[in-house]
């Protein structure tokens, strides 16, 4: 428990741990801690027949079989290092193994002080999610393992259960997630629901964007409720990470009424007890558009004519 309440202090504090780490070039490349779940010696893997690129095969760790990723491949990196560590990662109700070429540290770095990429090769960018520097001057691309997972395994196509919602059930929805396959996926769920949607990519432009709402709704004379029916965040952001902005938003008056979902690859118990702590009213794991479906059409605040 003590653990659990040392990463829920660290996640609130707009902080978070990388665990840095080669792939065998020059570059380095970090990943949240909270998505690895250990770190271990290469060992031999079984080849399987028909898999995915940058699937090397599957290995048997304490009874569970994990696939086994080449993270270079899955980035569309070619590079003949020698794979020494894996990588044994959970998130979005998945675990699986990364190679990579060397592990080095972790650090702790400030949210504010994760940047969304400028400029980087267009074979990798689609990979990166966010760049960091460290003290001492190095850059750290922050991997998207959720579009890597996605990019090697396959998306799951929104299921046709999900219905277009009653016209007088309809409200707008404001999304906040860095990640371009999160965005993609919740865009697919929000229009099978026939919502309209606005989205950020960071957390520090979504406080803004929702302020915005609502000073706009103040100016017009209206509760912010009849243009504003939920708000949906990422947990890991640039900027401002899920819990300040939660925090944020749950500290303006204005925003009474309007319930906040949390939408996370990170499902631990330590984020769920954050997330309780900073008043967010539900909890939503990636990636199930029905359960995602569901949660956002139970906490929906329907518009008002």
């Amino acid at each position: 428990m003590d653990m659990i309440d040392e990463k829920a202090r660290l996640a609130g504090s707009n902080k978070m741990e990388l665990l840095l780490f080669s792939l065998g070039g020059t570059e380095i490349y970090g990943i949240n801690v909270f998505k690895v779940r250990e770190v271990c010696e290469i060992m031999p893997l079984t080849k399987t027949p028909n898999v995915p690129r940058g699937v090397e095969g599957i290995i048997s760790l304490r009874g569970a079989i994990l696939p086994v990723i080449d993270l270079a491949t899955a980035i569309n990196m070619q590079l003949d290092a020698p794979r020494t560590k894996l990588l044994i990662t959970e998130f979005s109700s998945h675990t699986q193994a990364f190679q990579v070429a060397d592990v080095d540290r972790i650090v702790r770095i400030d949210w504010d002080h994760v940047k969304s990429p400028q400029s980087m090769p267009a074979n990798t960018m689609s990979f990166m999610t966010a760049l960091t520097e460290l003290p001492d001057g190095k850059l750290v691309s922050i991997l998207d393992v959720e579009q890597i997972l996605s990019s090697v395994i396959g998306e799951d196509k929104v299921p046709t259960g999900i219905e277009d919602m009653a016209p007088e059930h309809k409200a707008n929805v404001f999304f906040a997630d860095d990640s371009v396959i999160a965005r993609k996926k919740i865009v697919e769920v929000l229009d099978k629901l026939g919502l309209p949607h606005q989205h950020a990519i960071n957390g520090a432009e979504a406080l803004e964007k929702l302020k915005a709402i609502a000073s706009r709704a103040e100016a017009d004379g209206v509760a912010l409720e009849s243009v504003l029916g939920l708000i949906l965040v990422d947990a890991e952001m640039p900027e401002m990470d899920g819990y300040v902005l939660t925090r944020h938003i749950k500290s303006d008056p204005r925003f009474a009424r309007i319930h906040v979902v949390m939408h996370s690859s990170l499902s631990s118990v330590a984020n769920k007890k954050l997330g309780q702590q900073v008043g967010v009213d539900a909890y939503v794991a990636k990636f199930d558009p029905v359960e995602l479906a569901t949660m956002i059409t139970s906490h929906l605040v329907p518009t008002k004519a």
